[in-house]
């Protein structure tokens, strides 16, 4: 049973940074593309933030275009999102999602951004 757990969350201010991270249990690079998906608080839309699609190119979500990088150890089994410059309109629970034989989802982050 593949299991991902995220950390890395927490309460940051405007044009702050945090690093997420999510650790796959039996390691990444059996997964085909690797994402972290984001949804605000009291809504029900998650939303691509950011793709490594096969072949290793990454894939941003516009609104984070220059801010945060997605990135892949697979050596450690770990997802990576570096998030910079952070606005309130990023607050958010943040998953990250791999995809396999079906997708697999971690238990999310709580990311708030607020001064």
């Amino acid at each position: 049973q593949v299991q991902l757990v995220e950390s890395g969350g927490g309460l940051v201010q405007p044009g702050g940074s945090l690093r997420l991270s999510c650790v796959a249990s039996g390691g990444i690079s059996n997964f085909g593309a690797l994402a972290w998906y984001r949804q605000p608080l009291g809504t029900n839309q998650r939303d691509a933030v950011a793709t490594i699609v096969s072949g290793g190119r990454a894939i941003y979500r516009e609104s984070v275009k220059g801010r945060f990088t997605i990135s892949a150890d697979n050596a450690k089994g770990t997802l990576y999102l570096q998030m910079n410059d952070l606005k309130p309109e990023d607050s958010a629970v943040y998953y990250c999602v791999m995809w396999g034989d079906r997708d697999y989802w971690g238990q999310g982050t709580q990311v708030t951004v607020s001064s």
